[in-house]
């Protein structure tokens, strides 16, 4: 499964084509689309994640959905579908886990977790099908088809009404549960709310960047913006837009550079953090009262 594309299409005679062409590429251009969902979607409920200190949340769901996607490729179904529907039930395992408390559920999340990529190592070789895996390990936006596609636009979709309709009572809850209970909140349901939608984000993040930097769309835009942000609303909508611009620039430079697209979007997000990071100190030396 190839993850470079330009040299094939690109005329080695007329590099200057390439920057009118790419929006003339078929598969570019479902790429290019796949990669604004995604870069729009994860860092939405990145930033509740975040919040919450669960960073890494996303790692550990990925897990399990390199297990549904083994098992696609076993079965001949869509890898996607079965990606997103195992990290559904991973989100929900684990948020089930999380309510019994850490010390209680460490051990059984390892297990979960290690299970997981155990289980889907152990699937894509029955499948025959190993090299098609690589692809969602470390991300093949460029090879993402019309039913990729669909399926991404309806699962980030769905992520983005959810964010958009409880994402105050969201915020309650991870600012303080305890508060947020006593206020009337349905803190259960809204937890579980949360988990389902990191886990399909999850699924639908890992065509792009892959299941091991799976969550760096999740948790890295949002680190970049609360370097400089200084309200919940504003970090919400700026990673957003940061995140979609992220991920559609690193298609883009992937395209040009002729590397990898995942970890195009990846480094380049990183490079921009400490480039953040130094700005916020400059300005607050700045602010700083003598």
């Amino acid at each position: 499964m190839p993850t470079t594309l330009r040299r094939q299409h690109t005329p080695a005679a007329c590099p200057g084509i390439a920057d009118v062409e790419v929006f003339q590429l078929e598969f570019m251009r479902r790429a290019l689309l796949a990669a604004l969902v995604v870069g729009i979607t994860a860092p939405s409920i990145g930033v509740f994640l975040v919040q919450r200190r669960l960073s890494l949340l996303g790692d550990g769901i990925g897990h399990v959905a390199f297990m549904g996607v083994a098992a696609g490729l076993l079965f001949g179904t869509s890898p996607v579908i079965t990606g997103i529907v195992a990290a559904s039930l991973a989100g929900a395992g684990i948020e089930v886990l999380r309510e019994k408390g850490r010390t209680a559920s460490d051990v059984a999340l390892a297990l979960i977790f290690y299970g997981g990529i155990a289980g889907g190592a152990l699937l894509a070789f029955k499948s025959g099908q190993s090299n098609q895996i690589l692809g969602y390990l470390f991300g093949s936006v460029l090879t993402v088809n019309t039913q990729d596609l669909r399926v991404l636009i309806v699962a980030g979709g769905l992520v983005l009404l959810a964010v958009a309709l409880w994402r105050k009572e969201l915020f309650a809850v991870c600012y303080d549960e305890e508060v947020a209970r006593v206020s009337g909140l349905a803190v259960r349901k809204l937890n579980f709310l949360m988990a389902l939608a990191a886990a399909v984000t999850v699924g639908v993040t890992m065509r792009v960047v892959g299941i091991l930097l799976v969550s760096a769309l999740l948790v890295i835009p949002v680190a970049i913006v609360q370097q400089l942000s200084k309200s919940f609303r504003s970090t919400l909508l700026a990673s957003m837009m940061l995140g979609g611009a992220l991920a559609v620039g690193g298609v883009l430079l992937a395209y040009q550079m002729d590397t990898s697209p995942g970890a195009t979007i990846v480094l380049t997000a990183i490079g921009i953090f400490f480039l953040a990071a130094l700005l916020a100190q400059a300005i607050d030396r700045r602010t700083a009262p003598a």
